[in-house]
């Protein structure tokens, strides 16, 4: 039985980080993965939606620029290269990975990973069955779309957002059921394809555990982009004839039905827990119960990322590791969610780290809201892309930043700037004086800090 100082089952965003944080420490390291490397992330979810997505917007400034009096032909799509460039990435990065594991000396077993009571893990590969012993285990196993028990659904053929990004052709028409953050984000690919998409969603609104304005503001946009978008409404049944695909749902008590010719489900993730099946672990509703050092019911034994539940993001995953990693180590660290940036890559984007507006409320705190709309921004005009605000969540007595939401282009890449102020606790005071290139988008968080200033001072 070969020893190992850590063993990491699963290699995902949150497995592969653990063991190559803990490699760097000079420890034996073993890391388990059933499937490729990446996880979800880079196999079935980040990073072919957001290839895609760049898809998208390059489809929306070619059309958009025959206003600006760039003419071309007319556009077309091959979908094929458009699947091959979204493999080439993945490849890409799945290469890049195992040679950055293959560099800190890690063994890396293809197989399922089993925790024993006795503390050693069993490896399942395809012919061959091994034990480990390990000092230290972290059970980064992840999750899998949740399927909701409609009636039907299991009899008709549809799509999950593993399987999605498989297909070979452009459907003619798409439901997706479900209006969180992986529905709308798929609904923004297709919908560029020409593809007719509707979403259903049985909340008040889309995204309904993010900014309500945001969401609202979102909502309006895709519905821009020919996107049907059906809130408050409930998916009662499905059915195929012919393969054509057929959603009875119920809304405002009134019967109603959607034809497509496909089905997405986009209603969530469950835990997969097969690497503790056998060892009983304390669980927090159907995940993994941890606390803030990453520890589970049984010592030695961490878990992390979307098994765990959360926010279930994968940088989330990756900061949870190194965590459990310095901590299985001899080191006492406490995960902090409070600054953990979301984001939503529909056009236009939503980013968001700390409180929103709903929350702020909820939790009594006294607090200003400062918004500053894009259509005041130069650069968001010159470059076409007037759609959006930043918005501000601010305390009155010290000034402290509790939360930003920002709705527009590439907003994903201008929150860490938020996320920095309260991370090392900025003032609002602070981001005001701070100066910004002009012009760019990202004034508008220093336009948002400075108006937040003048309502304070008053």
């Amino acid at each position: 039985m070969k020893k190992y100082d850590l063993v990491v089952i699963g290699g995902g965003p949150g497995g592969y980080v653990s063991a190559l944080h803990a490699a760097e420490t000079g420890k034996k390291i073993a890391l388990i993965e059933a499937d490729f490397v990446g996880g979800t992330c880079l196999n079935r979810g980040c990073i072919p939606s957001k290839t895609y997505l760049k898809h998208s917007e390059v489809i929306e400034q070619i059309k958009k620029a025959k206003e600006w009096g760039i003419e071309t032909e007319s556009l077309t799509f091959s979908f094929p290269k458009l699947k091959k460039r979204k493999d080439d990435v993945i490849q890409r990065l799945r290469r890049g990975i195992s040679y950055l594991l293959k560099e800190g000396k890690i063994d890396v077993y293809q197989g399922y990973g089993y925790i024993q009571s006795n503390g050693s893990v069993r490896v399942q590969e395809t012919e061959n069955e091994k034990y480990l012993q390990a000092e230290k285990i972290i059970v980064a196993t992840g999750s899998m779309p949740a399927v909701p028990p409609i009636e039907g659904l299991l009899e008709v053929s549809y799509e999950t957002s593993d399987t999605i990004f498989d297909l070979t052709g452009i459907p003619e028409s798409l439901i997706i059921i479900g209006g969180g953050v992986i529905g709308v984000e798929l609904a923004t690919i297709f919908a560029s394809l020409d593809t007719k998409v509707t979403i259903i969603e049985s909340a008040e609104m889309i995204l309904p555990s993010e900014d309500q304005e945001a969401a609202s503001y979102l909502k309006r946009e895709l519905e821009k982009k020919n996107i049907n978008i059906r809130t408050k409404t409930l998916v009662k049944k499905v059915e195929e004839i012919n393969n054509n695909k057929k959603v009875h749902c119920e809304s405002n008590g009134q019967s109603i039905q959607f034809d497509a010719s496909h089905i997405l489900v986009c209603t969530g993730r469950s835990p997969n827990l097969s690497a503790v099946k056998e060892i009983g672990l304390d669980t927090d509703g159907p995940f993994i119960k941890v606390n803030k050092k990453m520890e589970t019911s049984m010592p030695n034994v961490y878990a992390i990322g979307d098994v765990i539940g959360g926010y279930q993001l994968a940088h989330a995953a990756s900061a949870e590791g190194i965590i459990a990693v310095n901590n299985a180590f001899g080191g006492n660290e406490m995960m902090n969610n409070h600054v953990m940036p979301r984001c939503v890559y529909t056009k236009p984007e939503i980013a968001a780290v700390g409180l929103n507006e709903e929350e702020a409320k909820k939790k009594g705190l006294d607090f200003e809201v400062v918004k500053y709309d894009f259509v005041k921004s130069g650069k968001a005009w010159s470059s076409g892309a007037p759609e959006g605000f930043t918005k501000m969540i601010v305390d009155k007595k010290y000034g402290e930043i509790l939360g930003t939401v920002m709705v527009g282009e590439h907003v994903t890449e201008m929150i860490s700037e938020a996320s920095a102020f309260m991370y090392l606790e900025g003032t609002i005071e602070e981001a005001a004086k701070m100066i910004h290139p002009h012009p760019t988008i990202s004034e508008t968080f220093n336009e948002a800090a400075q108006e937040a200033v003048r309502i304070l001072k008053n």
